[in-house]
C-alpha cells in the first residue's frame, strides 16, 4: 500500500514538472511570435515612409531572426534599400532577399482617398510646414487660411487682404518639400483696419518685441521646408532685426528666392544677402 502511495506521488510529480515545461516552452514561443511580428510590422512600416519603396509590392516575414522578403520592385537599388533597412531593425541577423526586379513593374494607380500610411505622414507633414510658413510671415500672419494635403496636392481655403497677400501664400505653398501642384482658392477681402495707424503702431512693436534668435530660427526654418533652397549651404544672423546670409547658392534665382523668404519672415527690418554667392 505504501509503495502504490508513493508511485502516484511520484507519477503526478512528473506529471506537474512536464505540464510546468510544457508551459514554459509555450509563453517562450509566444514571446518570440510577438518579438517577431513587432519586427515584421517595423520593417513594414518603415517601407511605407521611405518615398522610394512605398508604393512597391514588398511582403516580409520574420523566422528566429531572418527577415524574408518577396514581392517586386523596379530597381535594383531598391531590392538593395528593402534589404539595408531590414537589417537595421533591432534583432534581424540576416535577411533572405528574394524580391524580384522588374523594369517594367509598374504600382497599381490609387486614388487620394486611398492613401498609404507614408503617404499620410507626408501630406501631414506638408500642411505643417505650410502652414508654419503663412504663420511666420509678415504678409499672411493672422489671417484666416485654412490649408489642405492630399498625396502632395495642397488647396488654400479662406481669405487674404489683399491680393498680393493670396499670390504670396501661394508660392509659399508651392515652394514646398512634396507639394505637387497648388489650388489657391482664397477669398480677397479688404481689410480697412490694416491701414489704421493704430493696428500699424501694434504691428510695429510687436516686430521689435521678436527677438535676433527667434527670427533667425523662423528663416533657417522656412528654408528647410523649401523645395528650391538648400537650407544646408546658406547661414543666417539676425542683428537688430537685419537678417544677414552667407554661403552658396546654385544661382542668382536661388539667392533672390532666399533673400525674399527671409524679407517675409515677421520681425525682419531688411536682408543682407551680398555675401551669399553662386
Amino acid at each position: 500500500m505504501y509503495k502504490q502511495t508513493r508511485k502516484l506521488v511520484l507519477a503526478s510529480a512528473i506529471t506537474l514538472a512536464l505540464a510546468s515545461v510544457s508551459g514554459a516552452a509555450a509563453a517562450a514561443a509566444t514571446e518570440q511570435d510577438v518579438i517577431e511580428a513587432r519586427q515584421e510590422s517595423q520593417i513594414e512600416t518603415t517601407y511605407s515612409l521611405s518615398r522610394y519603396l512605398r508604393a512597391n509590392d514588398i511582403q516580409v516575414s520574420v523566422d528566429d531572426g531572418t527577415a524574408t522578403l518577396s514581392g517586386t520592385v523596379e530597381e535594383d537599388v531598391n531590392k538593395d534599400l528593402a534589404k539595408q533597412i531590414a537589417l537595421g531593425v533591432t534583432g534581424i541577423k540576416t535577411v533572405d532577399n528574394q524580391i524580384m526586379v522588374a523594369a517594367d513593374y509598374t504600382p497599381p494607380a490609387r486614388s487620394s482617398e486611398d492613401r498609404s500610411f507614408g503617404e499620410v505622414v507626408d501630406d501631414a507633414t506638408i500642411t505643417a510646414s505650410i502652414k508654419s510658413k503663412l504663420l511666420w510671415s509678415k504678409s499672411t500672419e493672422g489671417l484666416d487660411m485654412d490649408v489642405d494635403s492630399r498625396m502632395g496636392m495642397v488647396t488654400l481655403n479662406g481669405t487674404a487682404d489683399t491680393g498680393a497677400s493670396k499670390e504670396l501664400a501661394g508660392r509659399m505653398a508651392k515652394n514646398t518639400h512634396g507639394v505637387i501642384a497648388v489650388d489657391n482658392k482664397l477669398l480677397v477681402e479688404n481689410a480697412s483696419v490694416a491701414a489704421d495707424p493704430k493696428n500699424a503702431a501694434s504691428e510695429n512693436e510687436t516686430t521689435q518685441a521678436l527677438s535676433d534668435g527667434w527670427i533667425t530660427t523662423k528663416v533657417k526654418s522656412t528654408y528647410m521646408y523649401s523645395s528650391n533652397v538648400d537650407s544646408d549651404e546658406i547661414s543666417v544672423s539676425t542683428d537688430a532685426g537685419i537678417v544677414t546670409l552667407t554661403g552658396k547658392v546654385a544661382s542668382g534665382a536661388e539667392r533672390a528666392l532666399a533673400t525674399e523668404l527671409a524679407q517675409n519672415v515677421r520681425g525682419v527690418k531688411s536682408v543682407n544677402a551680398t555675401a551669399l554667392t553662386f
